[in-house]
């Protein structure tokens, strides 16, 4: 049976094609322009933004991985995820069809960053953070039916080798490398706690493919090493052999740049997860599988090999 990524490609599902090779050789990309990960992998081209597409993408699979980003943009989120996640467990439905969510940690209350488990409440404080909170209800709702089968891995944020887009890549080692300042948001003496993308990958494909992890929620392993911003900042600029020169970025700046770069118009509303310690605890994951977290000083140090390719 197939096992199909829907968003391929990407930080997380490129990885994920790795390490789905170790339970099947069907695999199925999905994207825009999806590229082959293995020699065996079905490549299957679909704009999916295009929900009528959705239907034919999933068919015959046995699991689907939704890996899927859309454009970071609230007005998008809130067109394009609730339709689109529905068509997705149409489809699962329809063909009985394992359902695997990769998500983030914006369904949290606020309250939980300092610490943050799969028990945590679903209470965002942001716009986005009720987006993602709106596709939790919809498949959990589901499963509670006995309508799907279906699990939801979260992940805190990430960074690890090709993946441009994570704060730590963008706002701290391409700017270090270029001889600029690290930028940083939020108060950079608080604990961050950052999953390394491969081993999210990996976590991901060991759920999607243990028959008991189903119908309820994991997190994917992440560092218990409770570094700060300021700490990690100070790891990449030593990695780089550089002097670890960090600039503040105030709201009132991101407001600023927001009239012009609308990317930075976003990030106002998610600051509370900056502002706080940020710890999110993957205990449940290592307990049952035995897995722990890449150590920050490799993760750095891979991230930094893939940059300078």
């Amino acid at each position: 049976m197939i096992q199909t990524i829907l968003g391929a490609g990407g930080a997380i599902g490129t990885p994920l094609a790795r390490e789905l090779r170790n339970y099947t050789e069907n695999i199925r990309l999905v994207g825009r322009n999806p590229k082959k990960v293995n020699e065996t992998d079905e490549l299957f081209a679909v704009d999916v933004n295009d929900i009528s597409q959705v239907d034919k993408a999933i068919a015959g699979s046995e699991v689907v991985y939704v890996t899927i980003g859309f454009e970071y943009n609230i007005k998008i989120w809130q067109q394009v995820w609730p339709p689109f996640m529905q068509a997705v467990i149409n489809a699962c439905k329809k063909y009985n069809t394992k359902l695997v969510f990769f998500d983030n940690v914006y369904s949290y209350a606020a309250s939980s960053i300092p610490f943050m488990t799969e028990d945590s409440p679903i209470l965002p404080p942001s716009e986005k953070g009720k987006i993602r909170a709106s596709l939790h209800e919809m498949i959990m709702n589901e499963v509670e039916q006995h309508n799907l089968t279906a699990l939801i891995a979260r992940s805190a944020d990430f960074y690890g080798p090709d993946n441009k887009n994570s704060a730590l890549s963008m706002m701290v080692a391409e700017n270090l490398l270029k001889g600029k300042k690290a930028q940083a948001l939020g108060n950079i003496n608080k604990i961050h706690t950052y999953t390394y993308t491969p081993d999210a990958a990996k976590a991901t494909a060991i759920l999607g493919n243990t028959p008991d992890a189903y119908n309820q929620i994991w997190h994917v392993p992440t560092t218990k090493e409770k570094l700060t911003n300021l700490q990690w900042i100070e790891l990449i600029a030593k990695e780089l052999n550089v002097e670890p020169k960090v600039q503040a970025v105030p709201t009132w700046l991101l407001r600023m740049l927001g009239i012009f770069i609308p990317f930075m118009r976003e990030l106002p509303e998610m600051l509370y997860q900056n502002n706080q310690d940020y710890i999110f605890d993957s205990s449940k994951f290592e307990k049952r599988f035995g897995i722990v977290a890449t150590a920050p000083e490799d993760g750095v140090r891979n991230l930094i090999q893939s940059l300078r390719k």
